[in-house]
């Protein structure tokens, strides 16, 4: 009995720990199905000094020699058909090659709440992803966010040292009352060029927070934060990719000069 109990105390050790990592099955089915239908960029696997992960390199068709990471929203994946697709082709048609990497997920069925251990998770990505890029010679590097993807982002930024050329918000949501989960937080802390992009027609948790984070930013001294609403633009964008990717091109073109 003694052994059955340990057993138990040890299954349930286990389980609780996997239930604050990425599910790492869920991220092997993503992948399994984009090796199958990918039509444009390649599959690079990266480590994170534990696991291995997915991430998409699409080459500009005009090398510049520079890059930008793109980080997509809840629960998806790096080859997302709204926004996180769009932006990865496109933006290589602006002179910027696009490394879109597969961030940490959880079940279908996860509340908001569940994700802000996996925050933990963000930065070695961000590092093997920023190291994959370093390594091939692209010195000039945007961070690019969607959704749940901009506040990793942003929280990435906040806590760690970093040399990155940019920072692109898009819809920038706060999830959850955890200030790992809060881009009005982690904003006071950024003083990397930020571009906060949404649409006009963008979920009430972005809207409503539009003057803290401009607020937040203000805090930080970031002279080179602004904010850019898209008109009858929905928080994905529908009907509005090509007008977004201009917008984003536009703004980083403007970093490198």
């Amino acid at each position: 009995m003694k052994f059955i109990s340990t057993t138990l105390t040890l299954l349930t050790f286990l389980f609780a720990c996997n239930s604050h990592a990425s599910d790492l099955n869920k991220e092997q089915i993503w992948a399994d199905e984009i090796e199958d239908t990918l039509m444009d960029g390649e599959i690079i696997m990266l480590d994170d000094g534990s696991n291995e992960f997915l991430s998409l390199f699409t080459e500009a068709t005009e090398d510049q020699q520079r890059a930008a990471i793109i980080m997509h929203g809840t629960g998806i994946h790096p080859d997302w058909e709204q926004v996180i697709r769009p932006l990865r082709i496109g933006l290589t048609e602006h002179g910027w090659h696009t490394l879109s990497i597969q961030m940490p997920i959880l079940p279908n069925d996860a509340e908001y709440t569940e994700y802000a251990p996996l925050y933990k998770e963000v930065a070695p990505r961000i590092n093997a992803a920023m190291k994959y890029l370093k390594e091939d010679g692209y010195k000039k590097i945007v961070l690019i966010g969607h959704s749940q993807g901009s506040t990793m982002g942003s929280y990435y930024l906040s806590e760690n040292k970093n040399d990155v050329l940019g920072f692109v918000g898009i819809g920038m949501p706060d999830l959850h009352d955890d200030v790992r989960m809060m881009n009005t937080e982690s904003l006071k802390k950024i003083t990397t060029p930020v571009l906060d992009i949404y649409g006009s027609d963008d979920l009430k948790s972005v809207l409503d927070n539009n003057e803290k984070r401009m607020a937040a930013a203000n805090k930080a001294g970031n002279k080179r934060y602004s904010q850019l609403a898209i008109k009858n633009a929905n928080h994905f964008f529908e009907g509005k990719q090509d007008e977004l990717i201009r917008w984003v091109a536009d703004w980083m073109g403007r970093l490198d000069q």
